[in-house]
């Protein structure tokens, strides 16, 4: 058993072909099956062998302007987790959903479908999205400011919990005799009246088996990190080095106390994106063979976007402008990858060619190769240092970079008690340690 009995958290970040940005071009990725069901389902049934918490999908309600030289990303997150479901009976499902462009009654309805389907293993990651781009698909100009953002958000989730507990316990009582399906003095309106909604309530379907799905946040902000401390069981960071990660970690942690929360009811996570051979020569290879199949000109459009500057003036093989970008409270996007991809080049001095390389394969996530033992050291190393509770899994390359996982990195970790051998329970709150909603 590790560090005061501590075990691992997995969850598999599903990307199509996998993380890398060059994966799709890969002799052992399938392109053309980014739209399979079959595809996705079989993925799922693997990380659920790998006894995995969860799969987790993004959602990003735009295309991608590159998608010239990039596979798009899999289906839409509700519909593929329900047919994933269907194959699956443990893993958990966490669907992406935007408080920025959709409605709480909505979300809350699909969760709860979902959470019913699945018998209990739903979980929502929170996001606000990002770009004007996304906007304009919703009928507005401009994508709200970051701040505005969140305490948008926050009104959305207490709508949505208002709602998965309208249905009271012993609502639903079925009796057939008497002629009673639902007792109505047991089910609630939500009666919620705020700065951005205003929702009536109750909820039309019946309290599903968790109450409410586990809440996943995977903003790293300032405003995302009180967010995550008052509201989040499960938090998705982008951490690239220990130090760093270790330094979130007591943060976050530390903010909880204020909420009446303790630092059990939140798993944190980083994004890890491991490079597996069966000697550290072999990883090293797998890395530089999926980098040279890189695009430098989406990198270049990638790292501008993020970094919210044209970068296509300046010699790929100089420096970064780093006096030329923006203040970090200034980006309207993601703030925390900024953040993140500024203080990796500041640290070692990346070119703008090297930054590109640097994070095609992890996006500024924790990037590791080497054989499975040496991964199994590192995230070990990073459990026991408190720097994660865990991993949300980022393979470079699928199915490949998983089944690799699973059949050899997984072992190792169960060999030395960090993690699970088998699932002890059913629902995604249980797989996680994490406690059900007091009954109202």
């Amino acid at each position: 058993m590790g560090q005061s009995g501590r075990q691992l958290h997995l969850n598999l970040f599903i990307l199509s072909t996998g993380h890398h940005e060059a994966s799709w071009r890969h002799p052992e990725a399938f392109p053309e099956r980014a739209t399979s069901l079959e595809y996705y389902q079989q993925l799922a049934k693997t990380a659920e062998r790998g006894k995995m918490d969860s799969v987790f999908l993004a959602e990003k309600y735009r295309l991608n302007s590159m998608v010239k030289y990039r596979v798009i990303p899999q289906l839409e997150a509700f519909t593929l987790l329900s047919a994933i479901a269907a194959v699956t009976e443990r893993i958990g499902l966490t669907a992406t959903a935007s408080t920025t462009y959709n409605e709480p009654y909505h979300i809350a309805r699909k969760f709860a479908a979902l959470d019913h389907i699945s018998g209990g293993r739903a979980g929502w990651n929170i996001v606000t999205s990002t770009g004007d781009v996304t906007a304009r698909n919703f009928s507005k100009e401009r994508h709200p400011e970051h701040r505005e953002r969140y305490e948008q958000g926050k009104e959305f989730v207490e709508i949505a919990k208002r709602l998965w507990r309208s249905w009271g316990e012993g609502a639903l009582v079925v009796d057939r005799e008497s002629g009673i399906y639902a007792d109505t003095d047991k089910i609630r309106p939500a009666d919620f009246e705020g700065r951005f909604y205003s929702v009536s309530g109750p909820l039309n379907i019946p309290r599903s088996p968790q109450t409410y799905p586990v809440l996943v946040q995977a903003g790293s902000s300032e405003d995302g990190k009180e967010f995550a401390a008052e509201l989040a069981e499960v938090v998705f960071t982008v951490q690239s080095a220990m130090g760093g990660a270790q330094a979130f970690y007591k943060d976050l942690k530390g903010r909880m106390g204020k909420y009446g929360r303790s630092a059990e009811q939140l798993k944190v996570l980083p994004g890890f994106t491991p490079f597996i051979g069966d000697t550290e020569a072999e990883a090293r290879e797998r890395m530089r063979e999926l980098d040279e199949l890189t695009v430098t000109e989406y990198g270049l459009n990638t790292l501008s976007a993020t970094l919210q500057t044209d970068l296509s003036g300046y010699p790929l093989d100089g420096p970064l402008p780093l006096d030329r970008l923006p203040k970090v409270e200034e980006i309207r996007g993601q703030q925390a990858r900024f953040q993140q991809y500024v203080d990796l080049a500041r640290r070692e001095g990346l070119t703008i060619r090297e930054l590109i390389f640097r994070t095609a394969g992890g996006r500024g996530h924790f990037t590791y190769a080497g054989t499975p033992v040496q991964i199994a050291d590192e995230m070990e190393r990073w459990l026991r240092s408190e720097a994660a509770d865990g991993f949300n899994l980022m393979p470079p390359l699928l199915p490949r970079g998983l089944d690799d996982f699973v059949d050899k990195v997984v072992p190792e970790l169960q060999n030395r008690g960090v993690y699970r051998t088998e699932y002890s329970g059913r629902t995604l709150r249980e797989h996680l340690g994490l406690p059900y909603p007091i009954p109202e």
